[in-house]
């Protein structure tokens, strides 16, 4: 198959056309509708806001609802950002293919790397709340505080998910959409019945106050602002999952982009609409239910799900489970159609490049990014509990790398557009810049706060672990960058012509 689809939107100032090789990905496989619910799920929004909420309210107290909004203004920056680059090469790669066009087959390469890093470590940390929350749900729970039990769970879910995806593009949406609505409809459960209890009168509620989005009020305290925003901002990470199935989705060079900007801004208006109703009937405080209680910072859904739901509190735990599984899927499709692209384009071995042709998936790279994430997961969780919690604090440093890296590269792409008319200066040029400049503010803002040995649980050599973890796993791509740089398999990547190599479907 080496066919390749021109598209319309070649930049002056940047490559002529988009040219993106027919991989044997399952074409128009899916539409809009599939390409939001796979950006709502691939962000795992319940158990965010579960996991993240108490932490942005213990810095940002009552400002919480203006932070989640001030969180997501570089996600939407950078989605556009997105929409733009897909439009004119729609390709699989996103990031990699994106960043190689602009900058060259380094950055590229090292755009690629970001994705597929901030992926597997993502999926240790999923595994391990999976396996939590499903031992939660049987007898006691006390099998929730077993390390073999957890992480044994946490691989077989790994596992399990990388054969849905293996098996096809349109088993996984099934089984997405599936899970998509145990969680939705759960999480709506749990917004009415706190309707219904503010309504009755919540004694210790608190009203609800246009000062909440004051922002003077919150800017009265600005080292709090940023700390609650960069908290918030990855809470949205995910979205452009929608982005990496643009193959196999209909009108790949319009349907994918919308479909991230429109999932977008639904998370936001989820999460902002459940932390004013969380914040209203459990407070602020650090008392009891209160989502300033450090004992609820870990899952503040949790602390609230009897309370709220009595003998149905379960439903809750249901709904993180399913949120967690479902990001656990939605993950792994992006990496494995990242790293297939770069085996298409010649970054990677060819083998990264295979697709099953029954199947019509990434086959090869699918079991790779599955393999990795168990690797990680299980060596992680027996060498240091605490070095794996702090190595997940990190992705937010992979996230703001790749996710500025797609912003700089949108501007230079189009660079030569900008003069055609006012909408190429804002969504081209204009909004991606700024979001990769605050995404890049936000990466070394992070990058100082994990240096201090009291962030996280860990600290090597004096330096905070997380900081440690996150910047050798970002130096390992550049290790394995020149590796390839000299690979007979690689090299041409690095030192040839731009143009991609066929992807060489197998039956294996």
């Amino acid at each position: 198959m080496s066919a390749e689809t021109t598209t319309a939107g070649g930049a002056p100032g940047g490559p002529s056309s988009g040219a993106v090789p027919d991989k044997g990905l399952r074409a128009g496989i899916l539409d809009l509708g599939d390409s939001v619910m796979l950006g709502l799920a691939s962000t795992a929004p319940v158990y965010s806001l579960a996991a993240t909420l108490g932490l942005i309210v213990a810095v940002n107290g009552n400002y919480t609802p203006l932070i989640l909004i001030l969180g997501f203004i570089p996600v939407l920056f950078i989605a556009y950002a997105f929409r733009e680059l897909n439009s004119a090469m729609p390709d699989c790669g996103t990031t990699f293919t994106w960043s190689r066009r602009a900058f060259g087959p380094w950055a590229g390469w090292l755009g690629g790397w970001g994705v597929a890093l901030a992926g597997i470590v993502v999926l240790a940390n999923l595994a391990q709340v999976a396996g939590q929350y499903l031992w939660l749900l049987i007898g006691d729970g006390s099998l929730a505080e077993n390390k073999v039990v957890v992480t044994a769970t946490g691989v077989l879910f790994i596992v399990f998910m990388t054969l849905v995806n293996y098996r096809g593009i349109r088993l996984g949406e099934h089984v997405q959409r599936v899970l998509t609505y145990v969680q939705y409809v759960s999480l709506g459960i749990f917004a009415l019945a706190i309707i219904v209890r503010i309504a009755g009168g919540a004694p210790e509620g608190q009203a609800f106050d246009f000062e909440w989005f004051n922002p003077a009020g919150a800017f009265a305290d600005p080292f709090a602002v940023v700390h609650g925003s960069l908290l918030a901002l990855f809470i949205y990470w995910g979205w452009d999952t929608c982005l990496a199935v643009n193959e196999e989705t209909e009108n790949p060079s319009t349907t994918p982009g919308r479909g991230a900007v429109i999932s977008a801004f639904v998370l936001v208006a989820v999460y902002v609409s459940v932390a004013l109703l969380v914040m209203m009937y459990a407070t602020v405080g650090t008392e009891g239910i209160g989502l300033g209680n450090e004992a609820n910072q870990s899952d503040v859904f949790l602390a609230m799900k009897d309370v709220v739901l009595g003998p149905w509190g379960w439903l809750i735990v249901v709904a993180v489970l399913a949120s967690v599984l479902s990001s656990t899927q939605t993950t792994i499709l992006p990496t494995a159609r990242g790293t297939l692209s770069m085996g298409v384009h010649g970054a990677l071995p060819q083998k990264f490049g295979e697709v099953h042709t029954r199947n019509q998936t990434p086959g090869f790279s699918t079991q790779v990014m599955g393999a990795a994430a168990v690797v990680y997961y299980v060596a992680m969780s027996f060498l240091s509990e605490n070095l794996l919690s702090d190595s997940i604090s990190a992705i937010s440093l992979f996230i703001a790398f790749y996710y500025a890296l797609t912003g700089f590269a949108c501007f230079w792409y189009f660079r030569g557009t900008f003069r055609e008319s006012a909408r190429n200066l804002w969504f081209r040029g204009i909004l991606p810049l700024l979001g990769a400049l605050i995404l890049t503010a936000a990466f070394f803002i992070s990058a100082v706060q994990m240096w201090d040995p009291a962030y996280g649980d860990t600290q090597i050599f004096g330096v905070g672990g997380a900081f440690v973890s996150g910047v050798v796993l970002l130096a390992l791509g550049v290790v394995l960058a020149v590796v390839c740089r000299f690979l007979p398999s690689t090299r041409e990547y690095f030192i040839g012509k731009p143009t991609a190599a066929a992807a060489t479907p197998t039956s294996a």
